[in-house]
């Protein structure tokens, strides 16, 4: 049996090319909606729950395909597979050229940098993180771009942040839109996640490039990881199992 962690769009990739039985889980009810058709587990696992799961369940091989910035999710079932001696199949996005762009180790970097600066900011980095920004707002405009998810929205009324500053839509999106977003909001900067060519980091560095915006990029740590077809010719070819 294969235990499949879901999170990115390409997930759905994923499962199309799958010929072996497999248990898809995702870590959000958004994310149960949006692959009903492959009956996905909500389930957010630490690392003995991990082990237990690939215990109960049989796993014989784990393919993460979890969110880049998910660390803990990706280091746990990294270690779980090394103490079951089950492969670990990481599925990793081609990165992005950020030249030309502001990059920092983490959010609390970009923060800190963000607060010498004055102007309209329009975040495109999900709701998990925001409250990191938002303590330290001050006079500053901050836009944030989140998924319509009761989640997103509900991080947002917990930071109180008011309605007009919720843009509340699923990406990715073509530079084009992001160039009418950056408009409408009139904004100095744009912050993103590097979450790599099928992520929309591309479209969003050249639609505020632009438009003269600049773009502040919260960069990820290089991993090894294999593309969606080395993982499938790798399980459905048994390759190592």
């Amino acid at each position: 049996m294969i235990w499949i962690i879901g999170g990115t769009s390409e997930t759905r990739i994923l499962l199309e090319g799958i010929e072996r039985d497999y248990i898809l889980t995702v870590a959000t009810l958004d994310g149960k909606r949006e692959y009903e058709k492959y009956n996905p587990i909500v389930l957010r696992l630490g690392f003995e729950d991990m082990l237990d799961f690939i215990e109960k369940n049989k796993i014989d091989v784990v393919v993460d395909i979890s969110h880049p910035y998910a660390k803990n999710v990706s280091k746990n079932a990294k270690e779980a597979c090394r103490v079951k001696n089950i492969p670990y199949l990481r599925y990793e996005r081609d990165r992005v050229d950020l030249k030309g762009c502001i990059v920092f180790r983490d959010y609390y970097e970009c923060n800190n940098f963000i607060k010498t600066k004055k102007g309209t900011f329009l975040f495109t980095i999900g709701s998990k993180n925001i409250h990191i920004f938002e303590k330290d707002r001050g006079d500053r405009r901050y836009i944030y771009r989140i998924l319509p998810s009761v989640e997103g929205i509900n991080e947002c009324m917990k930071q109180n942040i008011e309605l007009d500053r919720i843009i509340a839509i699923k990406g990715p999106f073509s530079v084009e839109f992001n160039m009418a977003i950056l408009k409408e909001y009139k904004a100095d900067y744009i912050i993103m996640k590097n979450s790599g060519v099928l992520g929309g980091t591309i479209e969003k560095i050249r639609a505020a490039q632009n438009l003269g915006v600049i773009p502040l990029v919260i960069d990820r740590e290089e991993a090894i990881g294999l593309n969606i077809e080395d993982i499938l010719k790798i399980i459905n070819k048994g390759a190592i199992i």
